[in-house]
């Protein structure tokens, strides 16, 4: 399996049509590093930026109140490198869903090229006691959805 394939649902996340959720992303100068490419460190923010965007879109979606979610694992997998200036394009999809845990996909591209790609783990909370939950039915159904298609 090559680093860019998900062992969930064997997507190829480097391939642009695995898809449907995206959010651009503005690199920054200071992204750089001595070298003149894109710090490792970087791209993990990138996946940070579609990882909220893509979450907090399915929350207020189905109207969850008093929930939130927490990182608890990410990797990324460099794929090539890139540089300033430009937009990264971050797509984001589900790849599994547990009891209180969703497993995401990430691909990021750069001028239509797959730069990395990723995997996170997240877990729902309730924004109060900060205890885990499990996944809000109304987001469980949407993501089922995603899984699905």
């Amino acid at each position: 399996m090559s680093p860019s394939n998900d062992p969930d649902l064997g997507l190829d996340l480097a391939d642009a049509a695995t898809y449907d959720h995206w959010t651009p992303v503005t690199i920054r100068f200071s992204d750089q590093d001595s070298l003149g490419h894109i710090n490792n460190v970087s791209y993990a923010a990138y996946v940070e930026v579609g990882r909220i965007a893509w979450g907090m879109g399915l929350v207020e979606r189905v109207g969850a109140k008093n929930i939130d979610f927490i990182l608890a694992n990410v990797s990324i997998d460099y794929l090539r490198e890139s540089h300033y200036p430009g937009t990264i394009q971050v797509g984001t999809r589900a790849t599994r869903i547990g009891t209180k845990s969703v497993t995401l996909g990430f691909g990021l591209f750069l001028n239509d090229i797959a730069v990395a790609s990723a995997r996170s783990t997240i877990v729902f909370i309730d924004e109060k006691s900060r205890a885990t939950v499990p996944v809000p039915e109304g987001v469980r159904a949407l993501i089922e959805e995603e899984l699905a298609g």
